[in-house]
């Protein structure tokens, strides 16, 4: 992992009052001027690292300790753990044993704005907002004249793309899970007002508009520092808010989806050899991995991302060093709706099924019970040629937040959708490159006579279940709350549907007792 996050005593800069946009607090560290803290060139790549850092650890000591927000237990405040929450819990691709306040409603799909992990995840959002907002305050030209550091502004520019990139991301987040929220940049001074509320429309618009700037001033396709984002990065988030066009503003944005995917697919990042390659140790390695939240065992100690992932997925009669770790908690299994969409259940014909199912049952007949439930090995902490990692506790695997094979099925389902600049030839062959790497033959080939919304679907889970991309997915097919029906979706054993305004989360309700422009999402 090149960019080691040291969260450093003078990024305590950082002592904006977050209050001005959430309920959440925050721990003033020190009162240093700022022109002190940026005496040298190097703080503002250490503040830098802070922004990436923010999706990955939790505070200012390693796993525990000076918690970024407060409210939560510091371990489930992870960025990348909460949004897996509300992306895969509430979905058919993933139940929870555990019984935390809170948890089990998102299987159930009953949370309310009470929901401390609702809360938690948007309290996230809005303190890497503000992160991302100070930083830019602080790197304006005017200020680095004002500090005699001009000469800087090359470098510092690049940081600053990335930097708004960053922001982007968070405020495509809470577009996609809050829908109109909170909305402030930069150029709100702090602490004088309460944020308004923007639409959807405006985020999109704000979002959008973000990344168009910055494309084209953001490092080539794989030039930058592993684990900062590139131009494929803000290709990425560009396809995925045009993908997701018809939720959000009701407009068909199809070809435009395509055309970032173009720029992806003929840039230079390409499939990794084998599916698993992206989800190991040593998954900095995989050409395929466009835009990571990296972890490392030694470095960055959290008790989210994957160490989350990888230790609560580990129960029953499995065997913790197996997967590279000293202890499995328990917690995360799939359901038989996403056993079911794959050919077999072991992986011998197709590979991404990577289930456990020694001493699990296939239903679920109590959620509480870890061994209900196919358990999910997916991610791990052993390298690809089977070393674990350098932290039994903590893993070094990287979380893929977007990857090229992401890029393959967006072109080929905006194709069928109707839009402009592909075809479907190479939609059929893009597809038929994840399926022919997953059966190591061409025995799982497709025609154009397959490729359908259903199928689409489908083979998104098949290629990106516990990615966090489920919800959003379910959602734009229309099968999230009034239609898709699984195991224990809306507290019933076969499932059932449930009410459509659970498209959205609710705006927690400390933020709407604390900040009196905010109305509530529908039906809450």
């Amino acid at each position: 992992m090149n960019m080691k996050y040291k969260i450093l005593s003078l990024l305590a800069i950082i002592v904006f009052s977050l209050n001005a946009c959430t309920d959440l607090e925050e721990n003033p560290y020190s009162s240093l001027s700022p022109n002190i803290v940026f005496e040298s060139p190097e703080s503002y790549y250490q503040f830098l690292a802070k922004l990436y850092a923010g999706l990955a650890v939790t505070g200012q000591q390693g796993p525990a300790g000076s918690a970024d927000i407060q409210g939560i237990d510091e371990g489930f405040s992870n960025y990348v753990r909460q949004y897996w929450k509300l992306q895969e819990l509430s979905t058919d691709e993933a139940v929870v044993a555990w019984g935390d306040e809170g948890v089990q409603d998102f299987h159930l799909q009953n949370w309310t704005p009470a929901n401390q992990f609702v809360s938690a995840l948007y309290n996230r959002f809005y303190y890497q907002i503000s992160l991302c907002n100070e930083f830019l305050r602080e790197t304006s030209a005017a200020k680095l004249a004002e500090r005699g550091q001009s000469d800087l502004s090359a470098t510092i520019d690049t940081y600053r793309s990335e930097a708004r990139f960053l922001r982007a991301l968070s405020y495509w987040h809470a577009l996609d899970l809050y829908g109109n929220v909170p909305f402030i940049t930069e150029n709100d001074n702090v602490g004088n007002a309460l944020p308004k509320q923007a639409t959807r429309q405006e985020i999109f618009n704000y979002v959008e508009s973000e990344l168009l700037a910055i494309e084209n001033s953001l490092p080539e396709p794989r030039q930058n520092e592993y684990g900062r984002a590139d131009k494929a990065a803000a290709w990425m988030l560009l396809a995925k808010l045009y993908q997701n066009a018809s939720v959000y503003i009701n407009q068909d944005k199809n070809t435009e989806c395509i055309t970032y995917c173009n720029k992806i697919i003929n840039s230079n990042y390409s499939l990794a050899g084998e599916y698993r390659l992206n989800f190991v140790a040593d998954n900095n390695n995989s050409p395929e991995i466009i835009f990571p939240v990296t972890q490392d065992g030694i470095h960055t100690q959290t008790w989210g991302g994957t160490t989350f992932l990888v230790h609560a997925a580990v129960g029953g009669s499995m065997i913790p060093t197996d997967y590279g770790i000293n202890g499995g908690w328990g917690g995360i299994r799939s359901t038989s709706a996403l056993v079911n969409q794959f050919p077999d259940e072991t992986g011998a014909i197709d590979s991404r099924a990577m289930f456990y199912t020694n001493g699990q049952n296939k239903e679920i007949a109590d959620l509480t019970q870890f061994t209900d439930g196919y358990a999910i090995v997916k991610y791990t902490n052993i390298t690809s040629d089977g070393q674990p990692g350098s932290d039994g506790t903590h893993t070094d695997t990287d979380f893929p937040m977007f990857r090229l094979a992401d890029a393959y099925l967006m072109y080929a389902e905006s194709v069928v959708r109707g839009g402009s600049g592909g075809d479907m030839g190479t939609a059929v062959g893009l597809v038929n490159q994840l399926r022919e790497r997953a059966y190591g033959n061409a025995s799982g080939d497709i025609t154009a006579g397959d490729l359908n919304l259903d199928f689409i679907l489908a083979e998104r889970s098949r290629e990106l279940y516990w990615e966090c991309h489920r919800r959003t997915d379910l959602i734009r097919f229309n099968k999230f709350t009034e239609n898709g029906i699984w195991p224990w979706k809306g507290g019933v054993e076969g499932g059932t549907t449930t009410d459509a305004h659970l498209n959205l989360y609710p705006i927690p309700a400390s933020d709407l007792i604390a900040n009196s422009n905010l109305q509530q999402n529908p039906k809450y």
